[in-house]
């Protein structure tokens, strides 16, 4: 009995040892030799313990793979995975060193699974993983850690990730290209569509992204340690940050950049991202232990590969953001007005070729330099040079120089269409081959000018004769006196024309039921058209209406003091008899319900429209915020509410339920809870607790209706979403939010401009008002390509049922929406 139980703990003793050996030998290694062996549950880890290989299963994926991902990070980033594209499908697998030196990883089977596939050859060859994430195979003996004395590296086979030190692009010698391909998806560590490298290396080399086949951003030829596509990012050296530098290498062995991080405790990296279709710049922040965005590509909407077409140019900030370049128009006008540009812009004149004749050049200033594909550059020719040869070239259509400034050495010339052409803050001049009549000279210029300031002052002249004799035969402020009891004024002049009854019933044709356009909760709307032709829409105040005296009032004051490109116009009252009806100019194409909402309309409103309309929406509330005389609240902003001229301007109108601010005051509360559900900010829905901030929630909701075509409230969601609001941050959350851009978007969308849209749209729908951004921010988040916020969970947990019943608890006005139809209800005092 003694026996057994000693020869127990003999074996016991035995494995033990075996284990502490096995562990000693494989998960604190720091090489494998060819005696070793690296299973599942083993590590290979560096020096520093930084970095950590081993098998690892990503997300709910029942493959397994070899990678390598930060060993201290508590979030598992995987920077790199070797058989990315056969995955191990049971748990004997084992990578070890085979006889011929390379590193395998076999399957239970011993077939080969991957392979490091080195034809140089060592009689003791071991593999190390460095502390910068370098796995190398090497000679046991050479102790030397330059690349060249390598075997294999990791570093030559990036996956989606960037690391410090790694360099990104061509071998000539060997021909290895040190591309970026991103993951299939989270779950899927396969190569996906999105691909990212640099092309022709003959010539100035530049890095494109591709999506499949399709280029969806460059970066623009290398101008010595800078892209002229880049340089507004501080990127390749041109402006200092922080954070890293970089190095740009073209030479007859090796074209590559590299970054080094200049604080070695910073960890940051760059990933091909699959889902937001940009190149990312990610550094770990060690207090909230989360990745943070540092920058991205594409920054902005002009970044999108040749989103001006053939031959225009792209403004970011410019309305609309494709102009054609001097000299050129577009080539279908039509697509050009309703923003589709892809067709880009064609010759407007005639020009003549070769040195002496009428052709000259066009300088633009800051340029990203066009497409190199049809291209040719000679690094000696001094620019004068240049110039005449591009004019001997019938298809030469532009020149640069090759240095910062254009010095006087280099050469680039492009023939044909010039294509992926926008503004930068580069030092680049790129000159464009005109007409010579398309050039003003001084003498020209001036006579235009003067020819010009002529034509203006006679035409001023004219319409001031034609508006006095005009002002004198209406009667232009209008005497109201307000028959209801109010506080704030009883008898209040406006400036603003007055209509007489007989001439608004002669433009409705007595308010016919053809000229019907639909009707809100202050009345119905007709259309109308005045005696010198002026379309207008007449808003008639409805006896029956829940909306009152008090709100007709409000309007015609505040319409008579507002004035903004991205506000309705007001044309005029009239107040006669029972009647009051406010004049507005004509919308012809009705309210941005009808379309968003609409199956067949949508379609007709592609990416750039929706953005344009997004941001005109953004201008006008900031207008009312903070540029108008007094502060105006909205308190009733919805897609019904924003009405689309004929060019598809967005106008914000309906003005009933406004609230006046005076001073500083950016805030209020009220008894009158007033607005419509799906949009009213909780606050104010609950306590009456109204501000700008108020706006800002609306403004969220209806951006996230305009991108994804789905009504908050109406819309059948996931059984778990309350809401679109619950919807969309599920999808946050998930990492899926690109599953929520509208599918009549999926041709013309620019899908990471959409994503930081919805980002923008979370950020204003955040529950405290004091963490949700104001409109001068909103606009700037628009506009720029800032890295944003975090949103956090956003108000959509409360159901109106329960809202309502704890509104009408609190005995106060209440507001409800039937079909985006404001009703006020008003409570006996």
């Amino acid at each position: 009995m003694k026996k057994a139980k000693m020869n127990i703990f003999l074996a016991m003793l035995v494995i033990s040892v075996l284990v502490l050996f096995f562990f000693k030998n494989t998960s604190a290694a720091d090489t494998i030799t060819q005696s070793d062996s690296l299973f599942d549950g083993s590590t290979l880890i560096s020096k520093d313990e930084t970095f950590e290989l081993g098998f690892f299963t990503p997300g709910n994926s029942p493959n397994r793979y070899i990678g390598i991902w930060y060993k201290n990070i508590p979030v598992k980033t995987v920077v790199w995975v070797a058989n990315r594209d056969n995955p191990v499908k049971d748990n004997a697998s084992k990578l070890i060193i085979n006889k011929q030196g390379n590193l395998v990883l076999l399957n239970r089977n011993q077939s080969l699974l991957w392979s490091t596939n080195t034809t140089k050859k060592t009689s003791a060859p071991i593999v190390q993983l460095l502390d910068n994430g370098n796995l190398v195979v090497r000679d046991e003996k050479d102790t030397e850690t330059d690349e060249d004395s390598f075997l294999w590296q990791s570093f030559d086979y990036p996956t989606d990730t960037m690391l410090p030190g790694m360099k990104f692009g061509w071998n000539k010698k060997t021909g290895i290209n040190r591309r970026l391909t991103a993951w299939k998806n989270w779950d899927d560590p396969s190569s996906g569509d999105f691909t990212s490298s640099f092309v022709r290396l003959d010539k100035n080399p530049e890095i494109l992204f591709w999506k499949g086949s399709t280029v969806f951003f460059r970066t623009g030829p290398m101008i010595g340690v800078m892209s002229s596509g880049l340089m507004s990012m501080g990127i390749f050296g041109l402006r200092t940050n922080p954070l890293f530098n970089y190095d740009f290498v073209s030479n007859q062995e090796q074209v590559y950049y590299m970054y080094t991080l200049k604080n070695s405790s910073v960890i940051s990296i760059i990933v091909l991202n699959q889902t937001l279709l940009a190149r990312q710049r990610l550094t770990w922040i060690p207090e909230s232990k989360r990745w943070n965005l540092y920058q991205n590509l594409p920054q902005d909407r002009c970044d999108a590969y040749n989103v001006c077409g053939a031959n225009g140019v792209c403004v970011i900030g410019g309305s609309p953001i494709c102009q054609c370049l001097d000299g050129f128009k577009p080539r279908s006008p039509q697509r050009w007005d309703a923003m589709d540009w892809t067709q880009g812009c064609v010759r407007s004149g005639n020009w003549t070729c070769g040195v002496g004749n009428r052709g000259g050049f066009r300088r633009l200033v800051g340029m990203k330099l066009p497409d190199t594909t049809n291209y040719w550059i000679d690094e000696n020719m001094t620019l004068d040079k240049c110039k005449i040869k591009c004019l001997e070239n019938c298809s030469c259509t532009a020149y640069s120089g090759l240095g910062e400034n254009n010095g006087d050495i280099g050469c680039s010339i492009w023939f044909d269409d010039l294509k992926d052409l926008r503004v930068t803050e580069s030092n680049l001049d790129l000159y464009v081959r005109t007409d010579v009549s398309d050039i003003d000279d001084k003498h020209g210029r001036t006579k235009k000018i003067i020819f010009a300031v002529s034509a203006i002052v006679s035409a001023v002249i004219v319409t001031l004769l034609a508006f006095f004799v005009y002002r004198t035969k209406m009667k232009y402020k209008v005497n109201i006196e307000w028959k209801e009891d109010d506080s704030d004024c009883e008898h209040e002049d406006l400036e603003i024309p007055f209509f007489d009854l007989a001439t608004i019933l002669n433009a409705t044709n007595n308010f016919s039921i053809d000229n019907k356009l639909g009707e809100g909760g202050f009345g119905p709307v007709y259309k109308g058209k005045l005696v010198d032709g002026q379309e207008v829409a007449v808003k008639r105040l409805s006896m029956s209406s829940g909306q009152g005296i008090k709100e007709f009032k409000n309007e015609v004051k505040l319409c008579a003091k507002l004035q903004h490109r991205n506000l309705v116009k007001v044309v005029g009252c009239c107040i006669e008899k029972d009647e009051k009806m406010l004049v507005y100019e004509y919308m012809s194409n009705t309210s941005l319900d009808s379309f968003i909402f609409d199956p067949t309309q949508s379609k007709s409103l592609n990416w750039p429209l929706r953005f344009n309309i997004l941001y005109g929406i953004a201008r006008g509330l900031l207008y009312l915020h903070q540029d108008s005389r007094l502060r105006i609240i909205h308190r009733d902003l919805k897609a019904s509410n924003i009405l689309l001229d004929k060019d598809m301007n967005p106008k914000i109108s309906d003005f009933g339920l406004a609230k006046m601010c005076g001073g500083d005051q950016i805030e209020g509360k009220t008894n009158r809870i007033i607005g419509t559900y799906g949009y009213m900010a909780p606050e104010y829905a609950i306590d009456g607790l109204f501000s700008v901030k108020s706006d800002v929630f609306s403004f969220g909701v209806l951006l996230l209706e305009l991108i994804s075509g789905m009504k908050n409230r109406t819309h059948t969601f996931h059984q778990s979403d309350h809401n679109l609001i619950g919807h969309a941050w599920r999808l946050w959350k998930e990492g899926t939010i690109h599953t929520m851009i509208d599918e009549n978007l999926k041709d013309t969308c620019i899908i990471y401009e959409a994503l930081r849209c919805i980002q923008i749209g979370l950020l204003c729908i955040q529950h405290h008002p004091n963490d949700r951004p104001d409109m001068t921010s909103v606009l700037l988040m628009l506009k720029s390509s800032n890295t944003l916020p975090q949103p956090e969970e956003p108000s959509y947990l409360f159901k109106i049922k329960s809202l309502e019943r704890e509104l009408f608890s609190y005995k106060r006005v209440s507001s409800s929406s039937i079909n985006q139809v404001t009703i006020s209800l008003l409570d006996a005092r």
